[in-house]
């Protein structure tokens, strides 16, 4: 149960999440698709993947260091106009090099998660509305709106073709789409508008990374090889890849990523309920592997049903370890540190992700359609045995107090 003080603010955060989570839903597969339509190449579609996960580490980043000077409020309305900035650009611009402007400082996410600015903020007033297994339940409901609405964002992604069969250009379309993203944008300032001006219970003031410095460097130097490893099929290059091995559709694309994401949702509901009798880390170890070994399979599969059968398998397991990653980092740090501690864990992992889009795009355009995918697999499997040897037998702040 939450605080009953909390939970109005609670809920604030997490229609927020929800209204940017259905926007991103279908923005990740739109992206490729648009960016085709005006004429640029698979490398194009990974630069710009790779530059917007550039910029939100860049700007979770000044978070971190800087954002203690200002209340969370401030930031999360500027983060908004932003959005709605980043939309509306979107749908105005053709050329390339402006597109990849308004990527790199705005907040477009061709990505299942949440990487944006918004990510750090959030979790760090989360953080304060529970201890112990209450807090691992609202990271995972946060997670949890998240995937659902960006499930049923995917699902919009058909709205272009079902605009084109009614004699809308497409291209309008997908336009219009990417205004809708700024319209949004504008929705969550109004909603965020009403946050309070300043927290109802907080004992200590924001602070910069002190005691815990050296476990989050830890986690940051993991979280980065993870991050890494799923830069390489952000949504928008699987999309990329469905388009180019099996020639899907939009709609096609849109049911496939909806069904993924509601078996993602799914699978974050049951995250506290196995975190608490496993724990944290083998929760996120041990839903990993078998995800990541079902990652190589459909990359080596033959077929479209076999693919898309291994690739939802791979999402009911996959995504378990956000809440359980997300309450982990909040209960190895002190509450001070919260804030600098979901910033300067989130910071290596943009950074990391922003390197392997442009990589996985130049594979595509070089024809080796399966090794984006296989090296992912690869990777994330020796991303989670090294977590599992590092902090298997780690102590929270909770467990010690």
């Amino acid at each position: 149960m939450l605080p009953a003080g909390t939970a109005p603010e609670v809920r604030l955060l997490l229609v927020g999440r929800g209204l940017r989570a259905f926007v991103d839903g279908y923005v990740a597969v739109l992206l490729p698709a648009y960016l085709l339509a005006l004429g640029f190449g698979t490398w194009e579609v990974g630069l710009l993947s790779s530059v917007t996960l550039l910029g939100s580490a860049f700007a979770t980043l000044a978070v971190g260091a800087w954002g203690q000077r200002f209340h969370h409020r401030h930031l999360l309305l500027a983060a908004a106009l932003l959005m709605a900035v980043t939309g509306l650009g979107f749908a105005g611009l053709s050329a390339f090099w402006p597109l990849l402007l308004v990527a790199f400082v705005g907040t477009l996410n061709p990505s299942s998660g949440d990487v944006s600015v918004f990510l750090p903020l959030e979790h760090a007033r989360l953080a304060d509305a529970a201890q112990g297994n209450a807090r691992t339940a609202l990271f995972a409901r946060y997670s949890l709106v998240g995937a659902l609405c960006a499930a049923l964002g995917a699902l919009a992604a058909a709205v272009p073709d079902a605009l084109a069969g009614q004699g809308i250009q497409p291209l309008a379309a997908l336009r219009g789409m990417f205004a809708l993203y700024g319209v949004v944008g504008l929705a969550v300032w109004l909603l965020y508008r009403r946050l309070p001006a300043a927290p109802r219970q907080r004992p200590q003031a924001a602070a910069p990374l002190g005691v815990s410095r050296a476990v989050v460097v830890r986690l940051a130097a993991l979280f980065s090889v993870d991050a890494f490893a799923g830069g390489l099929v952000v949504n928008s290059l699987l999309a990329l890849w469905l388009f180019q091995r099996f020639d899907v559709s939009l709609a096609a694309a849109g049911a496939f990523f909806f069904w993924a994401g509601l078996l993602s949702a799914l699978s974050q509901l049951a995250a506290p309920w196995v975190a608490r009798r496993i724990g944290l880390i083998n929760t996120m170890v041990f839903t990993h592997i078998p995800a990541s070994v079902c990652l190589i399979l459909a990359a080596l599969a033959s077929t479209l049903p076999v693919a898309l059968g291994l690739l939802l398998i791979r999402s009911a397991l996959s995504q378990m370890d956000v809440p359980t990653r997300s309450a982990f980092v909040m209960a190895v740090v002190t509450p001070p540190e919260r804030t600098a501690a979901a910033s300067f864990t989130a910071v290596p992992r943009s950074l990391a992700a922003a390197l392997s889009p442009s990589l996985g795009g130049a594979l595509f355009a070089a024809g080796w359609l399966a090794a984006p995918l296989v090296a992912c697999g690869i990777l994330k499997i020796g991303y989670d045995v090294a977590l599992f040897m590092a902090f298997r037998r780690h102590q929270t702040h909770e467990q010690n107090a």
